[in-house]
């Protein structure tokens, strides 16, 4: 069976063709529960994210702030299973029609086995993966069978990247580039900063992939001036944060699908 590829890459599409970007929202599978993230990520699609980015769960994040970490430490001590992670992936696609990737640290992947893991996440109608720590020169195996499987390989650059390597990563990548907006990991920060606007330039003098910016944005404000040179917005801490302050799950959802509307709304007034 072939994944979705062709989804996320007609979905980014369509969002230029509206003079937009598309918005891309992150939650952890697992987390508060497996059905509970489920509902989280359902609510989000929903409520205007074009895209979503499942989280497999790490106890040793290297990208993530300290909001996801708590977030994937729930889930960790909840068992959260790999299984879990494309169960969640398959739910939240068969219920939206929407792209949905799993971004992941390799290790997870190393030890699951790349067939197996490639295999299933396009049965379960994954759109693809982003691995933020595989470094393209031994990412060959991945590639290979991520491409035989209909499954996009997004890499991360930051704005620490010099040109030769953004043309390195970009050469090899598809679906998009994750473009981490500044040094440091997730979170969400009062000002997105014009480092980013500077990596999108220089990324995009590499490639004709869109160009995605993550790290950092929180509000609709951040949103809209991230949409203004960036094919898509990627917002993560902030819904998970939603989901930890909330009162109870109820809320939580209601809180979730309420920031899709806000963000999404935010995604169109570049």
């Amino acid at each position: 069976m072939s994944g979705n590829i062709h989804l996320l890459s007609d979905t980014l599409a369509a969002a230029r063709s509206e003079d937009r970007a598309a918005l891309i929202a992150y939650l952890p599978a697992g987390f508060p529960t497996v059905d509970g993230g489920i509902e989280a990520v359902k609510a989000v699609l929903d409520g205007g994210a074009d895209i979503v980015e499942i989280g497999l769960p790490h106890s040793d994040p290297v990208l993530d702030g300290p909001v996801i970490q708590t977030a994937d430490d729930i889930a960790l001590r909840g068992g959260v299973k790999i299984a879990d992670v494309m169960r969640t992936v398959r739910e939240a696609h068969r219920a939206t029609g929407k792209p949905v990737l799993v971004m992941t640290y390799w290790n997870p992947i190393d030890r699951y086995g790349i067939e197996r893991f490639t295999a299933e996440l396009a049965e379960a109608g994954g759109a693809g993966c982003i691995l933020p720590d595989l470094p393209v020169q031994e990412s060959a195996v991945w590639r290979e069978h991520a491409e035989k499987h209909g499954l996009a390989t997004v890499f991360v650059v930051a704005p620490s990247s010099k040109d030769e390597r953004l043309a390195k990563i970009t050469a090899v990548g598809s679906g998009f580039v994750y473009a981490a907006s500044l040094m440091g990991v997730t979170g969400t920060r009062e000002s997105v900063g014009a480092q980013a606007q500077d990596l999108v330039r220089r990324t995009r003098a590499t490639t004709e992939l869109p160009v995605c910016v993550g790290l950092g944005v929180s509000n609709a404000v951040q949103a809209a001036e991230v949409a203004g040179f960036a094919d898509g917005v990627i917002v993560g801490s902030a819904f998970v944060k939603r989901l930890l302050d909330a009162d109870d799950h109820a809320a939580g959802i209601a809180a979730v699908r309420t920031l899709a509307g806000e963000l999404a709304e935010g995604v169109r007034k570049r």
